[in-house]
């Protein structure tokens, strides 16, 4: 996807593992999915990771990816794994689940 033109919509698919979960760190991905104009979700897994679903432009899913991958998160993430796909229609605004 990344022929994507810049103002095209893309849905990106992340996973976080780490010390994800009880740290607020799904509070803290909505926020900054919503401050860069993203729709999705947030969700805990059975598996201790954090499936993040968001949806918007392509500079703005990489700002997030960037985020997700920097030294700000709460709690502490291990990695992070991605996924790029065309947009489903998510929203309106970022669920935490």
């Amino acid at each position: 996807m990344d022929d994507v033109d810049a103002g095209e919509a893309v849905r990106l698919t992340a996973w976080a593992r780490g010390r994800v979960q009880g740290v607020g760190f799904r509070w803290w991905v909505r926020s900054r999915s919503l401050e860069l104009g993203l729709v999705g979700s947030a969700t805990n897994l059975a598996d201790g990771r954090v499936e993040i679903v968001a949806e918007g432009s392509r500079p703005a899913c990489e700002r997030l990816l960037e985020l997700l991958r920097g030294e700000g998160t709460p709690g502490r993430v291990a990695g992070v794994a991605e996924r790029w796909s065309e947009p489903r229609g998510e929203g309106p605004g970022f669920q935490e689940r």
